[in-house]
């Protein structure tokens, strides 16, 4: 089965589009850092599209690193889950697109986000469920920050995942050097330690992104550690 969102933007496009939004705590560069890998999901490997944001074949997406969203609203009005004319009202009061993106008012979003740390856990819970529904073909995604990592949550969700074969469960960790706590032999190597595939790749070089994105990882999960330019750079 293939669902594909609607071509009608092209990746060019997504600083115009996130220029649009302006005011307060817009979180700037924790949404830059995110940009290259949610267009690369968006654009060549999710299959969701926006008049068919409730089929259940559709891959979920889940955004967990939800603050600073405006490069996740750029992508989707690009690929028209939401209307570009609701980018300028971002953060106003009467406006759908929060600070945080909420799954009740954003076509096309899985999950509200809020405390870091729990996005991957409802990723677990997620392709867990789809399993027990026999549905096979959807794919699980949740993009984490590296400082995400610093919640334990995410740890027992990663311990978990590995022995339990969720192989259709994916995670992308956008690295931009802003967690507290350092992990030794990098961020793959926690993953790997519970049974996941891991790649580290350049988070701007879209086809280094694809092919890890892509890659095959038969009975484990998969991690894809998108490494960027410092948060303080």
């Amino acid at each position: 089965m293939t669902i594909t969102a609607t071509q009608r933007y092209a990746y060019t496009d997504l600083p115009r589009l996130m220029g649009l939004m302006t005011g307060d705590e817009k979180h700037g560069p924790a949404a830059t850092s995110t940009m290259d890998a949610l267009w690369v999901l968006y654009d060549r490997v999710l299959r969701v599209a926006p008049d068919r944001v409730d089929d259940p074949g559709r891959d979920r997406f889940l955004l967990s690193k939800g603050h600073g969203p405006m490069a996740y609203y750029a992508v989707l009005a690009a690929k028209g889950f939401v209307p570009e004319s609701w980018l300028p009202g971002f953060g106003s009061y009467a406006s759908p697109l929060g600070h945080h993106p909420d799954r009740v008012l954003v076509p096309g979003a899985e999950i509200g986000s809020g405390s870091l740390g729990h996005g991957l856990p409802i990723g677990v819970g997620t392709a867990l469920g789809l399993r027990a529904q026999g549905l096979d073909e959807p794919r699980v995604w949740v993009l984490i920050g590296d400082a995400e990592l610093d919640e334990g949550s995410n740890h027992e969700a990663i311990a978990f995942a590995g022995p339990a074969g969720l192989e259709r469960l994916h995670t992308v960790v956008v690295d931009n050097s802003s967690a507290s706590h350092a992990r030794p032999g990098g961020i793959a190597a926690r993953f790997e330690a519970a049974g996941w595939s891991a790649a580290t790749v350049d988070g701007r070089d879209h086809e280094a992104l694809y092919a890890a994105f892509t890659a095959p990882h038969p009975g484990r999960p998969r991690v894809v550690v998108a490494q960027v330019e410092p948060k303080s750079a």
